[in-house]
């Protein structure tokens, strides 16, 4: 995955994301629109066959610091989910 800052400002950040899955991006979405602090978050997929994506976040705070918080959170949850279904599978 490259990450690259396309454009900033104070309270919105636009950014390129190179060789990633758009599913990635839709989690973080998910968890940057959870949380109070942001206005706007969206991804979309520049073009298929260049395999680039772009983020852009409206936060009241810093968007870059939102965007680390919510990528925590969902991998806290990613590995919450692989223990869950590792001991489901070893159960049974």
């Amino acid at each position: 995955m490259h990450a690259q800052i396309v454009s900033s400002a104070p309270k919105e950040i636009n950014l390129s994301i190179k060789n990633t899955d758009v599913g990635i991006l839709y989690i973080i979405q998910h968890e940057l629109l959870k949380t109070s602090n942001i206005d706007f978050a969206g991804v979309i997929v520049k073009h298929p066959l260049t395999n680039e994506c772009w983020m852009k976040v409206n936060s009241k705070n810093k968007p870059i610091s939102e965007i680390k918080s919510s990528t925590q959170t969902a991998i806290k949850t990613a590995e919450d989910l692989k223990k869950l279904f590792n001991s489901k599978i070893k159960g049974n």
